[in-house]
């Protein structure tokens, strides 16, 4: 286990890691520190862990941004953020994506498990998942223009991807709130259970996820990433050249 020192920890059980935002008393607000601890999770990760759940203590997922820090002086705050130079602050921001990102790697695959709240950064954080399981009482919503701000943690991508443009526009400029059905209706969601049924849920998914060959699951999940950004041609060639790996593996005749 890493310690949540940040507000934020690493547990491992085998091939299952979670990362649990532990900040109830804030509904798991946000900050720059959790945002680096996430992002060193990816170096602490042992090698045979497959599948990362990601969740938040009590009865939210995460509110977003905890404002008190980030509108407060000192590192992170928004007003030292833009006293730096244009390239340090895009550095810096760089930096807090990495608590992100890393939950894209291709020999994992991430799950949200999502109740209450996920406003902001914390939408983004479920966004960032390859699955999200939402609870019948989550709420999601990207808030940054609330703010005067834009979503810069990784989420645009992944919300049209999921969504398309139009809608994700719709939904980053209002900043209005979904609920679990609409969420569901969008594509946003994997699963919607009732709140007694999210941890059930996100145990048999995981047990889904780890029933099959490793190797084959890491495969499947690259050609479906790259699928959007290939023509027709493209995505049959890397199917081809993905289960000629495969089989060449399973014969033993893999480099």
């Amino acid at each position: 286990m890493t310690p949540g020192a940040a507000g934020v920890r690493l547990d491992c059980d085998g091939p299952v890691a979670t990362v649990t935002l532990c900040r109830p008393d804030v509904l798991n607000a946000q900050t720059p520190a959790m945002w680096r601890a996430m992002s060193d999770f990816s170096r602490d990760l042992p090698g045979d862990v497959r599948v990362v759940v990601v969740r938040g203590e009590g009865r939210a997922f995460s509110a977003g941004l905890d404002l008190s820090v980030a509108g407060a002086a000192g590192p992170g705050s928004f007003a030292e953020l833009a006293t730096l130079p244009e390239q340090e602050c895009a550095d810096r921001i760089a930096e807090f994506q990495g608590g992100f990102t890393w939950l894209h790697r291709p020999d994992v695959i991430s799950v949200a498990a999502v109740q209450g709240h996920a406003i902001g950064a914390g939408f983004q954080l479920a966004l960032a998942c390859d699955l999200r399981v939402l609870a019948a009482d989550a709420k999601v919503s990207m808030a940054e223009v609330t703010l005067g701000l834009v979503p810069d943690l990784a989420g645009t991508k992944r919300l049209v991807e999921l969504v398309g443009y139009a809608r994700a526009l719709e939904i980053c400029a209002t900043g209005r709130r979904m609920d679990a059905a609409e969420a569901d209706r969008l594509g946003l969601a994997t699963l919607v259970v009732p709140n007694a049924e999210l941890d059930a849920a996100v145990r048999d998914l995981t047990a889904g996820l780890l029933a099959n060959d490793r190797n084959a699951v890491v495969e499947i999940k690259a050609l479906l990433a790259g699928a959007a950004g290939r023509s027709h041609v493209e995505q049959q060639r890397a199917e081809r050249e993905a289960q000629t790996r495969r089989l060449r593996d399973l014969a033993g005749r893999g480099e």
